[in-house]
């Protein structure tokens, strides 16, 4: 649950895992509202989006392909997978950049 964007090293997905800004069902709502509104059966019209929608965007591999995730693993695979990247990291030093001000309370 980080993100290469905040300064995450390495970041692994499982294939199943869902990578969104909020869920299927609440995006599909909101992107879809219209189309679901004017069909004959809305509930089945939405359920319809919901996995259009998760198939086609909340995907781990879309993430990969975006270089969001740097590799999809199997579960079985994780506890290699972090060792390996832990050890890789073990003597990791980050220097920051020294900060220009404070932060005061607004």
């Amino acid at each position: 649950m980080n993100s290469k964007h905040i300064g995450a090293d390495l970041n692994y997905a499982w294939p199943t895992a869902e990578i969104a800004v909020m869920g299927a069902k609440g995006a599909a709502e909101i992107i879809f509202k219209r189309e679901i509104a004017a069909a004959e059966d809305p509930e089945a019209k939405l359920q319809e989006k919901v996995d259009e929608y998760q198939q086609k965007f909340a995907t781990p591999y879309r993430a990969a392909h975006r270089g969001f995730v740097d590799e999809v693993i199997l579960p079985s695979q994780t506890r290699q997978k972090l060792i390996r990247a832990f050890k890789m990291l073990e003597n990791k030093v980050d220097t920051t950049p020294r900060k220009k001000h404070g932060n005061i309370p607004l």
